[in-house]
């Protein structure tokens, strides 16, 4: 596990979070990191609805450690608060997902959502402005047709870098409940977003139609007994998606099929061990994420105390389990007090799908190599990441005599929570979001 506890931490904020960590607002706290398909921007979302893009360095001779450094690109307010008015509910402006398209020209191309409505926004460069207009002076007032007497071309003088943005298409009205996924499918051309009871599809150029491929909502609602939590699209079969649902179960569905998925073609489930079951089993066995290898192979699952690989071709149980903080088994009816045992911790791979990472309380992720089945516990902090300095594991005393380098499991702090995380999909350089900050960190430059 060398490379997991040799990373170098930057810390971003966004630019509207200038005070210190503990006077940030509600509206500052980060809901969603994601990496694009060339790991050269990444963007986060807040609770305020904004969305932030950083740009990777590049290269330079004088300074070839400012690499892996990100700095801001953009910014711009994505979505705003609404009142649905015929059901006098109040639609937050908080951004759920952000998923890129792949670049196919200059410009880059980003979907984001919060809970009813999806966007298509385009961020764009200008360096140069046209100039020498026939019928407008140079304060852009109209001209007198009367004074002109000479035809001018227009040129192109060059400015200060605008990096624009601008929303190109607008997905509305297609959820009746809170949307928690957005999965861009490796057609390129359409896309589903998924809430509670219902997967949409979308052609990325149609606004005003979608197609329902999942439909779980029951004629009565008092029959319901579970929900979607997260869909995802296969990365190379575009007509293959899954998704998960809140008692623990995962549907693989072939849109090949049937128009409805409602039958789905796989059904993957870990049976639950009877000796195990408790009051709180089934909470903590609902799925708060779902994410396909990039081979497209396997699967992953995160649950509230594990993550769960899963071999597409065997559905009966996890080829892979991994405790992430089983230390907190004991904890769980406090945990079911102050709602934390609800937290939606999300997973994600890395690059080769040989390693796995996951966030925790106290500010602690997580990371477990698939290889040699050795695991490290890293956090993101403001204490210990200084510029350029080398993360120390860190250990959970349960009970007994605690080492000095260890804590004590009663000493978590569950307001320090780490919920997005992303990987940069070549590098070893990885995006915490931790409240209102996020921590870049980057595998240690020799």
């Amino acid at each position: 596990m060398k490379c997991f506890s040799r990373y170098l931490p930057y810390i971003f904020r966004p630019p509207s979070t200038i005070l210190s960590s503990s006077c940030h607002t509600e509206a500052d706290i980060i809901s969603t990191v994601e990496f694009n398909h060339t790991g050269e921007l990444l963007a986060t979302g807040d609770k305020g609805g904004r969305v932030v893009i950083f740009q990777r360095e590049q290269e330079s001779k004088n300074q070839p450690h400012r690499r892996g450094e990100y700095n801001v690109y953009s910014t711009f307010q994505s979505h705003e608060p609404e009142f649905d008015y015929l059901k006098s509910l109040e639609i937050e402006e908080k951004i759920n997902k952000i998923r890129w398209l792949p670049q196919q020209n200059a410009a880059y191309f980003l979907l984001s959502t919060n809970d009813k409505t999806v966007k298509l926004w385009k961020i764009s460069e200008r360096d140069k402005r046209p100039e020498g207009y026939n019928l407008k002076d140079d304060d852009g007032r109209i001209r007198d047709p009367s004074t002109i007497t000479t035809l001018r071309v227009p040129v192109l003088q060059p400015m200060d870098l605008m990096v624009e943005a601008t929303p190109r298409r607008v997905f509305a009205n297609a959820h009746t409940y809170h949307i928690n996924s957005i999965s861009v499918n490796s057609d390129y051309a359409t896309y589903m977003s998924a809430d509670d009871l219902r997967i949409n599809l979308w052609n990325l150029e149609i606004t005003n139609r979608s197609f329902n491929i999942v439909d779980i909502k029951p004629t009565n609602m008092e029959e319901l007994t579970e929900v979607i939590t997260a869909a995802e699209f296969h990365p190379n079969q575009c007509n293959t998606f899954v998704y998960s649902s809140s008692k623990g179960t995962i549907r693989l569905c072939d849109m090949r099929a049937m128009a409805l998925c409602d039958k789905h073609s796989k059904f993957f489930e870990e049976p639950e061990d009877p000796s195990n079951r408790s009051f709180f089993s089934e909470i903590i066995s609902s799925i708060s994420d779902v994410k396909f290898s990039h081979s497209g192979r396997y699967m992953m699952t995160r649950d509230y105390l594990t993550v769960k690989v899963w071999d597409l071709n065997m559905e009966n149980r996890p080829i892979e389990t991994y405790q992430v903080h089983d230390y907190l088994r004991s904890k769980l009816c406090s945990l079911y007090e102050n709602d934390c045992i609800f937290d939606k911790f999300e997973c994600v791979w890395n690059g080769s799908d040989s390693v796995i990472m996951t966030g925790s309380y106290n500010n602690f992720f997580r990371m477990f190599d698939r290889n040699t089945k050795r695991d490290v516990t890293l956090e993101a902090s403001r204490e210990n990441s200084k510029p350029r300095a080398i993360l120390k594991p860190r250990k959970v005393c349960v009970g007994g005599k605690r080492r000095k380098d260890e804590i004590s499991v009663d000493s978590l702090d569950f307001s320090k929570k780490i919920l997005h995380t992303a990987w940069h999909p070549s590098e070893n350089i990885i995006a915490v979001a931790a409240t209102n900050n996020l921590y870049i960190f980057q595998d240690k430059v020799n």
